[in-house]
């Protein structure tokens, strides 16, 4: 048998601290030049094949009845017997057709009209972020601003007051960092779940033109959402929609600066924003990991794979693949193509907040680039331990305002 990816990567990618340095590129870049499809051991866990290659991702994410998100979860844990229900009427974790009429019932909220609306409430509210950080100087970047931004825009999505969404950030930070199990990560899911039923009692009695709304008056199949799937919902909403963003202005800042010329030029030209966004959406990919399933045999790259066999897509390596991009490992805010997988391969489960989440990035930069000439480190960078999130737990900065013309 070949060798595993562990031995040939020289990083165990299934272990939280592998990522605490960093993305372990080097590892896979290895990998894929000598197997993108790699057979990944575990301790005391079902193993896996990692992929690390553009085009064996790109056809995993876009064949749903090849591969399940529902029959063992689209996370590296395997799903313990007494959580496999709660996770099956979770849309991350649903296939065709359960999760298309789901979807459709969801993208409601996310109509061309609600981005249009919330795009220029975005504005006023990274305005009043970059506000406040530069009055004070200096900031602790991920909570104070990379994080703000984002827990406001789901709050004004569900309908609920802005204070309360930088509440439910704070909870969603506890669970994807704590241990499963961890007495404060069940607390922090006793108290979201506690929020959700009071909104979901509000939102019934008190209907607003807002997406909790949306989700608890619509039909689908014939029936409304029971409380324990719209608790699931909510859950999903608060956490996808607050970590991607975050990550993505955290590590796009820090790219920033990280290559100060690149900085500069789009000082000089905003025009530029929209190709920005997009590479350091390349260049961070917010989301590392996410799994399926086989429902058959099959074959991916070459190599076959049986019923019931796991993969895992690891998006940060696709994104630096020489096939598809050119210098993969310069950051180049011009670069175009820039065909990346960050919201995923696209597909049933292609990330239904991309378009919302390129607004709430381009709004913060735009603010930082007009109104400082430079944002420095003042301390260390902690990441954040997890093998599903690619984030910065910790950036404390200090801004160089810019100089206003008389």
């Amino acid at each position: 048998m070949p060798a595993d990816a562990i031995t040939l990567g020289g990083a165990d990618l299934a272990d939280p601290d592998t990522y605490l340095a960093g993305m372990p590129y080097d590892a896979f870049r290895t990998l894929r030049r000598e197997a993108p499809v790699a057979w990944h051991p575990q301790v005391d866990k079902p193993r896996f094949w990692a992929l690390t290659g553009y085009d064996e991702i790109y056809a995993v994410s876009r064949d749903s009845e090849t591969w399940s998100s529902q029959a063992t979860g689209v996370f590296l844990d395997v799903p313990a017997p007494e959580d496999s229900y709660q996770l099956a009427l979770m849309i991350l974790t649903m296939d065709p057709p359960r999760h298309t009429a789901l979807r459709a019932l969801v993208s409601r909220g996310f109509t061309p009209r609600h981005v249009a609306r919330l795009g220029a409430r975005t504005a006023d509210m990274a305005r009043a972020i970059v506000d406040d950080a530069l009055a004070h100087g200096q900031c602790e970047f991920v909570d104070e601003v990379a994080g703000a931004l984002p827990s406001y825009v789901i709050a004004e999505l569900l309908g609920i007051p802005l204070e309360d969404g930088r509440r439910l950030y704070t909870l969603t930070d506890i669970m994807n960092t704590r241990p499963l199990h961890d007495p404060e990560l069940v607390a922090a899911q006793m108290q979201m779940f506690e929020y959700a039923a009071e909104l979901a009692a509000r939102k019934r009695s008190e209907p607003g033109d807002d997406i909790a709304t949306a989700l608890l008056h619509a039909e689908v199949d014939g029936r409304r959402l029971t409380d324990l799937e719209f608790n699931l919902f909510f859950l999903l909403l608060i956490n996808a929609g607050g970590d991607t963003t975050r990550n993505l202005v955290a590590a796009g800042t820090l790219a920033l600066i990280e290559h100060p010329d690149q900085w500069r030029r789009l000082a000089a030209d905003p025009s530029l924003m929209p190709t920005a966004v997009e590479e350091m959406l390349r260049w961070t990919s917010p989301v590392t990991v996410f799994s399926r399933t086989a429902t058959r045999d099959t074959d991916v790259g070459g190599i076959r794979l049986r019923e019931g066999e796991r993969v895992a897509m690891f998006y940060p390596s696709a994104n630096r693949d020489e096939k598809h991009f050119a210098d993969p490992d310069r950051f180049d805010i011009g670069r175009m193509p820039n065909p990346h997988l960050a919201f995923g391969g696209g597909g049933t489960h292609f990330c239904l907040g991309a378009s919302l989440a390129r607004v709430e990035a381009a709004a913060i930069f735009r603010e930082l680039i007009t109104r400082t000439r430079e944002i420095g480190l003042v301390g260390p960078v902690e990441r954040v331990r997890s093998v599903l999130m690619n984030g910065i737990r910790s950036m404390p900065v200090q801004f160089t305002p810019a100089v206003v013309p008389a």
